[in-house]
């Protein structure tokens, strides 16, 4: 039976996950059996547009709820809980769990399911039937961590939504395919590097933690998932002084758009990928050097450090040009009241 493979020995790997006087007994999680007699009753079929592929293995879920490091006043956000087998572990280790599911039917059962199996637990539970890549508002007190099994097909869009749009969570373990979870944590200068590795690296530090074999899902999928923790970047970090831009703040929105612009074109050098930013190949030019980067580099070497001196320095210049053209423009308006006056 494939299982979480933890990156770093010594992983605590409980047969039961509990917090306070609270206890999970191995038959009150869900197992292959249990899944699939949910899913008949409900008559539900695994969507591959919504990218559901559900956790079946009760060892799996204990294993990553224990590798999140939860405490008791902890509270979780859970994307995609599907038919609950990782929320009620995670339920049971922390004070308080809101999980987003975007298919009405699992929305509606699982308070339904945690009800059944684990009474005491029922008011640690907040079920927000959303699309958690487009969701603003969660009720009542904020959460403090993600934890999930993330849609196959969304998964980067929806990690960065919500560190934009939910500024408490402090952290993250997210499965998502081994692939993406590769993405997610590469390095300036690696074959896996580009936009996903420098917009996550804005809000935080990505680093892999362990892997899980395809078995453990249903459907099985045709490949496997890893295990990514995510570390929010705090107000006074090196990381966060380090993209400080010289010339003050610049947005997160103004950062972004520099990387996109980079990677569109990934085999090109910044010179040519981001003349349609800048304007022209050129300007882009002008931009790069000004904020110290080589032209000739691709986007693929630069940090989001340097990619915020990139926004700043454009922010800048664009800032430097309006200034000009209006001081020229108010210059020839005051020529032009000067052949008014009466001799």
């Amino acid at each position: 039976m494939a299982a979480v493979e933890p990156a770093k020995p010594g992983a605590v790997e409980p047969s039961a996950v509990h917090a306070g006087t609270f206890r999970l007994a191995p038959a009150q999680l869900l197992g292959p059996t249990e899944v699939r007699d949910l899913a008949a009753r409900l008559g539900i079929e695994p969507s591959k547009r919504l990218g559901q592929n559900f956790v079946i293995d009760a060892g799996t879920v204990s294993r990553i709820t224990a590798m999140a490091g939860l405490d008791p006043a902890d509270v979780v956000l859970e994307v995609g809980p599907g038919f609950g087998s990782l929320t009620l572990p995670l339920l049971a280790a922390a004070r308080r769990v809101i999980a987003i599911e975007i298919d009405r039917a699992l929305a509606a059962q699982l308070p339904l399911t945690v009800a059944e199996r684990t009474p005491q637990l029922s008011d640690r539970l907040e079920v927000v039937h959303a699309d958690a890549a487009r969701v603003r508002d969660l009720p009542g007190e904020p959460p403090t961590v993600l934890v999930a099994n993330l849609p196959y097909n969304a998964s980067v869009p929806v990690v960065l939504h919500l560190l934009a749009t939910v500024p408490s969570l402090r952290r993250a373990l997210v499965m998502v395919q081994a692939e993406v979870a590769d993405r997610m944590c590469a390095q300036p200068g690696s074959r896996t590097y580009g936009v996903p590795s420098a917009k996550l690296a804005w809000f935080a530090t990505a680093r892999r933690v362990g892997s899980v074999g395809r078995a453990v899902f249903w459907p099985v999928p045709r490949v496997d998932s890893g295990l990514v923790e995510l570390i929010r970047h705090d107000p006074g970090s090196a990381a966060m002084r380090g993209m400080a831009a010289p010339g003050g703040p610049v947005s997160r929105e103004a950062v972004f758009a520099v990387i996109d612009a980079a990677f569109s074109q990934r085999r090109k050098t910044l010179r040519s990928a981001l003349a349609g930013w800048a304007g022209s190949a050129a300007a882009a030019e002008a931009v790069l050097r000004a904020a110290g980067i080589d032209p000739a580099l691709r986007g693929e070497a630069l940090g989001v450090a340097e990619f915020t001196r990139i926004a700043a320095a454009g922010a800048a210049g664009a800032g430097a040009a309006a200034a000009s053209a209006g001081a020229a423009g108010a210059a020839a308006s005051g020529a032009t009241a000067s052949l008014d006056i009466p001799c």
